[in-house]
């Protein structure tokens, strides 16, 4: 933000530089003004215009062509007063990422037992200090900037488990901040520290490969919700190695780990589990979080590490996390938080290259859309390196399947693009997608990696908030009370047709997806009200057993139609947050898992599993291709209330009915069919006509000959 002095300067481009003046010191006006170096020398600037800013006025000078980038300057008015001109809005220039931007593989730190290597991209900096912490001394060395704007130092001796920080000199103050590529940190990330990665188990992917996107059904958790509850057996609680415990007890309840692999879903994904700066890591009980607010991309979160004050702990857990999850047949997606950081004033994107990674205006305003207080600028260059570094090290390091990107249309689509062509050259089925929201950021529409322009990104999905609102309802907190098709309102039908279609075809509504590949269906994930939750809200006639077969209704509608399913723990034995939508913050009370619950609900969860296994045994229910959809799948109706969902293809005739009414149907069936499904047990295990039963999902199939 500017005009906050008297009187302030920014070099804005590579011939630019703009000066506020404020009216209320020497009437704003100045006559000449110079641009002072280093060793005190005196150039006079050339003034271009000078216009009217409010209280200010606005100068625009030339700046001198010998000017170098990274050297300390002021600008100096005709009274001799003087200002740090500071490097702005030249970081969004072209040319700066013409001449500055950096190709090299070796930022952040370089191990061996004999040296350690430090690399920090900062090319506005004057200078740069390292220092480091060891056990009883602090020493700090003084870095060389060498190609690009790159500082470098080589420390000779062994390093592991040895902390340190960066001290930056940039525009006319000292900055002290952690690695930008660091993996490894003290407690709350105070420092950076030192590791072998050669101690970091390796995580080996899983061999069988997958036909395509279309075949994961996605199951998102919390490390800390997964094992938070008491009296489970966990001796970990909330932690990743508590995540994959077994036991007698979590054998005997069915709960935790033991329950998930039992569960049938493919993928695993973790709510965010890098570092993040909304939980006290020394005291993690006292402070809850679900952790959207990075601090860090490449170092695990300390809270989940069983001994936290070891820098190694957190990460020898996660990659012990994954390969657990990967030998029992569970693939691993993480929730990376690429759109904003934590606090920008303390990050250590600001402090090593203030304004470069960060959307900002002409005028210093920081672009919102994520309404966190900042957007990251991911067009620049060297954001897209840290962020494709990112994905290469959580893939290489710790066996990653997938990422799903929290409000990606924060980032470019070109960026977007590129993460998945680096997450896939480590691993062929590697998943990306993401929230397609179309924030209000400063990122032109055309350029976001939102839902309009997902033609634009062939291989990534984007959550539907069409099949979420269809399906189950409005979620907003004013909306609660609206109803979804399988909630009940079946003037939705004709677009209830087009979502089980995966949104990609004009049916009941326009297409919003090019192919069933890029969207991710979904009634329930962690933000807003629970599914149960909001059915309890806007089906208040229904008792508890109509409810429960609604609930069911929406977890068939997720798990049958064509597209990416997505599940919420706890969706399939209707978890409940006692009515509330944003817990991110609340308690371990509303947010952590319940397993009496799941007990409770038994029937829901063997219903779910059924679903489950039935979209894995029939392929038709997968097609990664609009064409196959537009061959092989119909919809139709009976009497504008009972959804009709075929998939018919070489070998099967697959015919579904939802019947979110309180009415009975039957439907006539061509020859025998053998009902692979029923939620009432209403129907023969061979039938020529089918039972509809009040509020129900019915499944049958006919094989070709």
């Amino acid at each position: 933000m500017r005009k906050y002095t008297y009187f302030e300067a920014y070099l804005d481009d590579f011939d630019k530089i703009v000066v506020y003046f404020s009216k209320e010191s020497y009437g704003g006006i100045s006559n000449r003004f110079y641009l002072r170096d280093e060793a005190e020398n005196l150039q006079e600037l050339m003034i271009r215009s000078i216009e009217q800013s409010g209280n200010y006025n606005k100068y625009l000078l030339e700046a001198p062509a010998d000017l170098c980038i990274g050297k300390e300057y002021e600008v100096v008015h005709q009274f001799a007063r003087a200002t740090v001109l500071t490097y702005a809005y030249i970081t969004k220039q072209e040319r700066f990422d013409e001449w500055f931007a950096y190709d090299g593989d070796d930022l952040g730190f370089r191990y061996t037992k004999q040296s350690t290597a430090f690399a920090l991209w900062a090319p506005t900096a004057a200078r740069v200090k390292l220092e480091l912490f060891f056990d009883q001394r602090v020493e700090t060395y003084e870095m060389k900037r060498s190609e690009r704007g790159v500082f470098r130092f080589m420390f000779q001796g062994d390093l592991d488990q040895v902390s340190y920080v960066y001290h930056v000199r940039v525009n006319g103050a000292w900055r002290e901040c952690i690695d930008p590529y660091g993996i490894a940190a003290t407690l709350n990330s105070r420092r950076s520290v030192v590791v072998d990665s050669a101690n970091i188990p390796s995580v080996p992917l899983i061999q069988t490969p997958m036909n395509s996107v279309c075949d994961a059904i996605i199951y998102e958790t919390s490390i800390r919700d997964f094992t938070a509850q008491e009296g489970i057996g966990v001796h970990y609680p909330a932690t990743f190695a508590g995540f994959i415990e077994e036991n007698e007890q979590t054998k005997q309840t069915n709960s935790c780990f033991t329950y998930l692999k039992e569960l049938g879903v493919t993928h695993v994904q973790l709510m965010p589990v890098m570092d993040f700066g909304s939980v006290d890591e020394a005291n993690p009980e006292v402070f809850y979080n679900w952790g959207y607010d990075p601090l860090q991309w490449c170092c695990p979160e300390g809270s989940f590490a069983s001994e936290r004050h070891n820098p190694y702990s957190r990460m020898k857990e996660l990659a012990q996390l994954v390969a657990h999850c990967h030998h029992h047949g569970l693939r691993v997606n993480l929730d990376m938080v690429f759109n904003h950081v934590y606090d920008i004033h303390t990050h250590a994107l600001q402090c090593s290259v203030p304004y470069y990674f960060f959307q900002m205006n002409e005028m210093g305003h920081l672009s919102n859309g994520s309404f966190c207080g900042n957007d990251v600028d991911t067009k620049r260059r060297m954001c897209r390196h840290l962020l494709l570094h990112v994905t290469d090290f959580l893939c290489k390091t710790y066996g990653i399947d997938g990422f799903r990107l929290d409000l990606m249309g924060i980032l470019d689509i070109e960026t977007v693009n590129l993460i998945y062509a680096c997450g896939r050259a480590h691993n062929p089925d590697f998943m990306l997608y993401g929230e397609g929201w179309d924030m209000p950021s400063f990122l032109a529409n055309d350029q976001r990696a939102s839902i309009p322009n997902n033609d634009k990104m062939p291989n990534v999905a984007h959550f539907s908030d069409r099949f979420r609102d269809v399906v189950k309802g409005k979620t907003s907190d004013y909306e609660v009370g609206i109803k979804g098709y399988c909630s009940g309102d079946v003037n939705l039908i004709d677009v209830m047709k087009n979502v089980m279609l995966g949104s990609c075809h004009a049916i009941g509504a326009d297409a919003l997806f090019v192919h069933p590949r890029n969207v991710v269906n979904y009634v329930e994930c962690h933000d807003n009200m629970t599914c149960w939750d909001k059915l309890k809200e806007c089906c208040k006639e229904d008792m508890r057993e109509a409810r429960i077969r609604r609930q069911l209704l929406c977890i068939g509608a997720v798990l049958l139609a064509q597209g990416i399913p997505f599940l919420h723990n706890g969706q399939e034995f209707a978890r409940t947050k006692h009515g509330k939508g944003n817990t991110y913050n609340d308690s371990d009370e509303i947010n952590r898992l319940d397993y009496q619950r799941k007990n409770r609900y038994q029937e829901l969860v063997e219903h779910t599993k059924a679903l489950i296994k039935l979209r894995k045994d029939h392929f038709g229910l997968r097609y990664n291709d609009r064409e196959e959809v537009s061959a092989h799948v119909r919809v139709s109706d009976i009497e504008r209330k009972v959804l009709v969902y075929e998939i018919d293809n070489e070998q099967e005739h697959l015919i579904a009915f939802f019947n979110p009414t309180y009415e009975h149907f039957t439907y006539h069936l061509a020859t025998d069919y053998a009902c692979l499904y029923d939620d009432t047990n209403m129907n023969h295990a061979i039938s020529k006509e089918a039972m509809i039963p009040p509020l129900s999902l019915i499944v049958f199939a006919h094989e070709r000959p």
